[in-house]
């Protein structure tokens, strides 16, 4: 199946060049970009030397099988209809088609997170995949919520490293002002909110902070229980709702160094870990969700979207374990 990455020149966009390019059953023709158009991809994505790809401008879009957005919020639902006359499927990183904020468009789009949704995902020519702090988040507690184990609102405290910002640098993401900053940049009110309450079933009180690392998401929930439990009785709740599901790993260790999941060893991969504690007087889940933002918490989140509703398997192109040390 033939591939355009729109918006290939963000770091987003160059995880796509790179997962689609190692699928076994797509096809890279495309790096659609309107800034660097005419200029080599390796310019901007200097891993991707070996591809020898040059980036296309937005008019030049090929008619091709599937188009993956990694566009800015607003350019998504603008460039939705002319893509569309080019693309059998749509396959949206940006925000504009996501639960909790539905495009004035009206165009809908199935959600991108086949642990929850592979049922409505199959066959979906449509699809815009969840915020990165969301997926880790909505992974993390719905199981729990399912299980009838939540009880009033949640506090997601999540933190993020730099390349959540995009490619694009701003005052706040300049290295002097970032590189060591700890910087709580949403205290209330984070539009992730509004898709972990409609796809977690939960209300969350989020609290976003930036952290002085490039890559990696980690979202600490805190959840009060109806009756207390214990961390054993969690346990198995997440590792009966993921038993097969191939990129969530629930971290159980009860001793070394790595007893709850780090981003770090992460980068680069599809996977999501889940840990969590329980309060020794059963009153208080915390739950500890993390990922690559820009692999599960986007490109590859995508991807794997894509092959499930294209009947592929699920984990195809999506193999790369992450590292340690990182």
């Amino acid at each position: 199946m033939k591939v355009s990455v729109v918006g290939a020149a963000g770091y987003t966009g160059g995880e796509l060049l790179r997962l689609v390019h190692g699928h076994p059953e797509l096809e890279l023709v495309q790096a659609i970009s309107r800034r660097y158009a005419g200029r080599p991809v390796s310019e901007v994505h200097p891993n991707l030397h070996h591809l020898g790809l040059t980036f296309h401008a937005p008019p030049e879009l090929d008619r091709v099988s599937i188009a993956f957005l990694a566009v800015s919020m607003g350019a998504a639902a603008e460039l939705e209809a002319g893509v569309g006359e080019r693309a059998e499927t749509i396959v949206d990183l940006s925000p504009d088609f996501r639960a909790g904020a539905r495009s004035a468009t009206g165009i809908e789009y199935k959600t991108g997170l086949p642990e929850l949704f592979a049922d409505e995902l199959a066959g979906a020519t449509r699809i815009s995949v969840p915020g990165c702090m969301a997926t880790a988040a909505i992974l993390a507690l719905e199981p729990i919520q399912r299980a009838g184990l939540v009880s009033g609102d949640v506090v997601v405290d999540a933190r993020t490293g730099s390349s959540g910002s995009g490619a694009e640098p701003t005052p706040a993401s300049h290295h002097a002002e970032r590189g060591q900053a700890f910087r709580v940049y949403r205290p209330a009110g984070h539009r992730h909110e509004a898709e972990i309450a409609e796809l977690a079933g939960v209300r969350a009180r989020m609290t976003v902070t930036a952290v002085p690392a490039v890559r990696g998401v980690q979202v600490i929930c805190h959840v009060t229980p109806p009756r207390p439990v214990t961390r054993q009785e969690v346990l198995r709740i997440l590792q009966r709702a993921y038993r097969d599901r191939p990129f969530v790993r629930v971290v159980a260790r009860g001793r070394g160094v790595h007893r709850m999941p780090d981003p770090q060893f992460l980068s680069g991969s599809n996977f999501v870990d889940i840990g969590c504690v329980v309060d020794a007087d059963g009153g208080r889940i915390v739950l500890v969700a993390a990922l690559d933002n820009l692999v599960k918490g986007a490109a590859g989140g995508g991807v794997q979207s894509l092959n499930v509703a294209s009947g592929l398997a699920e984990d195809a192109g999506l193999g790369f374990p992450g590292l340690h040390p990182a």
